[in-house]
């Protein structure tokens, strides 16, 4: 499936109203996405689990890994890097990942282009 590109960021949220660990899903450009506040860190990814085929990441639990800012499905444990998406646990398997920035105390997501 081909997304439409975004050339814009999009607002999504208030930072004050991500709390520290715990994720939330947005619709950002009729694409589902898991937003994640790890201390100063924001990140954003597919809401859509690609092992389990669920809209479920946002549930999913943070954590790390070696250092590894980290979430684990809700659905069959597999953990992601939250910085480039990729499965730690599944070689070849991918989350996407999208920009996220804070401005002005706004969280905003630019969508990742589809290649």
């Amino acid at each position: 499936m081909t997304r439409a590109l975004t050339r814009n960021w999009t607002v999504v949220c208030q930072l004050d109203q991500l709390e520290p660990d715990r994720g939330v899903a947005a619709l950002v450009d009729g694409v589902q996405v898991a937003l994640f506040r790890t201390g100063d860190e924001l990140y954003a990814v597919d809401n859509l689990d690609p092992v389990g085929g669920a809209y479920v990441m946002s549930r999913g639990i943070v954590g790390s890994r070696g250092g590894v800012p980290t979430v684990a499905s809700p659905l069959h444990k597999q953990v992601y890097d939250l910085r480039t998406g990729e499965c730690l646990d599944l070689p070849g398997v991918t989350l996407p990942v999208h920009q996220v920035r804070c401005r002005d105390g706004l969280v905003e997501v630019w969508l990742r282009q589809e290649e």
